[in-house]
């Protein structure tokens, strides 16, 4: 995490190195998350990427690179010691994706603890549905279970390395 941030802070010396930002967690209580800043600091922060129609436009040459290695959700290990977020769960939203939380809601899959990872990110990530992405996490918030849990950490380490899942902006 120290190099990370270490480059970081050499490619935009003036920029921070942390991106914080509202998400809504357990029980749909707002925390704030942390990750490491990937685009520029002019980067609307109240959307999520996929929701951007140039995301290119924003992610640095440092933040494409981290991105496509997920090394930009390191800093949510904080989140997971503050006890806000657990390693597996769903993703945390934020709060203005009113129609994800809305079915989360109907599946209870907000009733859990977020996660740096989940069922959802295993099955498509950017690539599935809103609607396959809340029914994979309210799958997961029914079938929670040590076994799972190791399941989805280790495709997780498998799909980073091949860079599956991932899509940026409007496509």
């Amino acid at each position: 995490m120290l190099i990370v941030a270490i480059v970081i802070k050499i490619d935009s010396p003036k920029e921070q190195i942390l991106f914080r930002q509202k998400r809504v967690g357990k029980n749909n209580h707002e925390f704030t998350i942390y990750k490491f800043r990937s685009m520029r600091q002019d980067a609307p922060h109240e959307m999520a990427t996929k929701n951007f129609e140039n995301p290119e436009a924003y992610i640095t040459p440092v933040g494409k690179f981290i991105r496509k290695a997920s090394l930009d959700e390191l800093p949510q290990l904080f989140n997971v010691f503050k006890g806000e977020m657990s390693i597996v769960g769903p993703r945390p939203l934020i709060p203005n994706e009113g129609k994800v939380l809305k079915l989360r809601d109907e599946y209870g899959a907000n009733k859990i603890l977020p996660g740096i990872t989940g069922l959802a990110q295993v099955h498509g990530r950017d690539e599935i549905t809103d609607e396959n992405k809340a029914a994979y996490d309210g799958k997961y918030a029914l079938r929670m279970s040590m076994l799972l849990d190791i399941t989805i950490i280790c495709r997780t380490f498998l799909d980073v390395l091949q860079s599956r899942g991932i899509k940026e902006g409007k496509q």
